[in-house]
């Protein structure tokens, strides 16, 4: 991956879309039963490469400074998010793209809230998969499948 500033831009886009959709519907992003909208945004790697992933990580991390859950949040639920992503940019299929997040985020961030909120983990971990089930799956396929097929050459590298 060349670094420079197509790629930075790039990056600086995704992020800033993360963060926006985050912040702009936190009302349903945050918390133990969340839908993050903005999660629909994961499968981009599949279609874009890594350099998407660093963008989600970076519009995570500003995201979670509004969460209210500190450090833990901002650095750990936005690490989750970055792996989930570079896992997303080496899947084979859209389908399997969208399990990364959704596993990856159910039981790390399920973690998360246990240990900040004192919530259940198993319970926890359940909801916020469901919702990012939702986010990936019913709104992010169909969704990011479309833009990429009528865009996508926008963001070729």
């Amino acid at each position: 991956m060349k670094i420079n500033s197509k790629l930075i831009t790039k990056i600086a886009g995704v992020a800033a879309l993360y963060a926006v959709l985050t912040i702009l519907l936190a009302p349903i992003s945050y918390g133990a039963i969340q839908v993050r909208i903005a999660e629909a945004l994961t499968l981009l790697p599949f279609f874009l490469g890594s350099w998407a992933a660093v963008g989600l990580w970076i519009g995570c991390m500003f995201a979670n400074i509004f969460g209210g859950l500190g450090l833990i949040d901002i650095i750990g639920g936005s690490a989750l998010t970055l792996v989930a992503g570079l896992l997303t940019a080496r899947a084979r299929n859209i389908w399997e793209a969208g399990i990364y997040p959704v596993i990856i985020n159910a039981l790390g961030v399920g973690l998360i809230l246990n240990i900040t909120l004192q919530l259940p983990y198993w319970s926890t971990s359940f909801y916020v998969g469901i919702g990012e089930l939702i986010s990936v799956y019913v709104i992010g396929v169909p969704a990011i499948s479309i833009t990429m097929e009528k865009v996508g050459s926008i963001f070729s590298t």
